[in-house]
């Protein structure tokens, strides 16, 4: 396809390269201009919809915190200092 348009542009590589240019810009603008407001409402990049994790205030139930530990929002269950190591000696 792409060798049928390079091939049917006129005035040699001069012409063929302004004109190419040219297809790929109305190409460009037709989209940017028809296609994509056309398409913007039927995808959901603004069906945003964010909800306040407090249980009862929107009808959700929230996330179950019930056994996590009071206060401690970052619980993890392996211990981090272990495994680490030592810090190199001044002679390396």
């Amino acid at each position: 396809m792409y060798a049928f348009i390079w091939r049917k542009l006129p005035f040699g590589l001069a012409g063929k390269l302004i004109g190419s240019v040219l297809l790929v810009a109305v190409t460009v603008a037709l989209l940017w201009k028809v296609a994509f407001p056309w398409a913007e409402p039927l995808l959901p990049f603004d069906d945003v919809q964010v909800e306040s994790g407090v249980p009862g205030e929107s009808g959700d139930s929230g996330p179950a915190t019930d056994d996590a530990p009071a206060g401690d929002e970052h619980d993890l269950p392996y211990d981090t200092d272990q495994n680490n190591p030592a810090p190199p000696s001044p002679s390396r």
